[in-house]
């Protein structure tokens, strides 16, 4: 059973032989212009995606939607970064995006008064999507938070209907002490992936959603339940994407509830740069083992930064990859290089911060 609330690690094989998730490299190839995330194998897994290839190909000129959910409970970090850029693609191949602010969920599963939540969402999450180049303003993007709509509260009713305390219990481990507020959040997360289809916004359409691999189970509970209620809505099972997690730069998932893993996105450029600079490596113990044996890349934090967001070029990333196995490239030249690289990229972010601040505040 995979855990939505924990913040452990995971097996990415095991879920794709496990669990169905089927890989994102089988069907690479039948996508015109794949961003990086999916070349790089960050993208890892999929559901369906199939489905969703004709309208990113633009062979499809009918409307798509992509649902992002915000979980409006602590900073936001560069790991999430990558949910951003991906709705930007998205976006970029004419999808509409349902952007949920989670503040049901982070009150009935975290505690957070609805208030509190509403003022991370829009200091945290929304003025960094916006920074981050995300466009919020455009007719076919919905941003809302769960609390305050009235049509996302009367369907998670409706599908509450035909959901028993078994089921939960069997996707999420629920036992008799967990709150009700609790164990019906789950019903509002697949109100949520689930709502770009009903009439009000455009009838049944194909609804993907990219997701780190620990919300499969709100994946699974959604498409059984479009399944049951198909002949009243028309649901169409909604596709998703998983993506990996980015390492924490102690090692393990970067978490926001462990600040000590964590790059924030509201860091200023020089404690970004300073993080960089203590970041876990894939170094060996001595410069001369380094300079014999080589690092090793797929086990760096450094290494891992440079795939998901600072090196746009294959080319580059390559050859930095092969440097490293070489042991020509060593860890203090990369680290310093990243490290700039970082400080660079949040001295652009910091610029863009108070105007995209402004826009968030309008939105909620």
């Amino acid at each position: 059973m995979i855990d939505p609330w924990a913040s452990s690690s995971l097996d990415y094989d095991k879920l794709i032989n496990k669990f169905g998730i089927k890989k994102f490299s089988d069907i690479l190839g039948k996508i015109n212009d794949p961003m990086l995330l999916m070349k790089r194998g960050v993208i890892f897994g999929h559901r369906d995606f199939d489905k969703i290839i004709p309208y990113v190909n633009q062979e499809k000129q009918k409307d798509f939607a992509v649902v992002s959910g915000m979980m409006p409970s602590g900073k936001m970090h560069i790991g999430h970064k990558m949910v951003v850029d991906q709705l930007k693609w998205y976006q970029e191949k004419g999808g509409n995006l349902s952007l949920p602010i989670a503040d049901m969920e982070s009150y009935g599963a975290r505690g957070m008064g609805f208030e509190e939540a509403k003022e991370i969402a829009i200091n945290e999450y929304l003025a960094n999507y916006i920074a981050l180049g995300l466009d919020l303003t455009k007719d076919n993007v919905l941003v809302y938070l769960q609390s305050q709509h009235t049509l996302l509260k009367d369907l998670a009713f409706e599908l509450s209907k035909k959901t028993n305390f078994n089921e939960m219990k069997s996707i999420y481990g629920f036992t008799p002490s967990t709150s009700i507020s609790h164990l019906y959040v789950p019903l509002v997360q697949v109100a949520d992936i689930l709502l770009p289809q009903i009439a009000e916004y455009g009838g049944p359409k194909n609804v993907v959603v990219p997701v780190g691999a620990d919300q499969d189970p709100h994946i699974k509970l959604t498409r059984d339940l479009s399944d049951k209620f198909k002949s009243q809505f028309g649901f169409i099972p909604p596709s998703s994407t998983y993506h990996r997690f980015l390492t924490g730069i102690t090692g393990g998932k970067m978490s926001s509830s462990k600040p000590k893993t964590a790059i924030f996105l509201n860091d200023t450029p020089e404690e970004a740069e300073k993080k960089v600079k203590t970041a876990k490596t894939g170094g060996r113990e001595s410069l001369e083992e380094q300079k014999k044996l080589g690092g090793c890349p797929d086990h760096c934090v450094i290494y891992e930064l440079l795939v998901y967001h600072l090196i746009d070029s294959d080319e580059e990333l390559k050859k930095i990859y092969n440097d490293c196995k070489s042991g020509t490239l060593l860890c203090g030249e990369c680290k310093a290089k990243t490290a700039e690289l970082m400080k660079k990229f949040y001295e652009d972010l910091a610029d863009k911060k108070e105007e995209s601040l402004e826009i968030a505040k309008t939105l909620l």
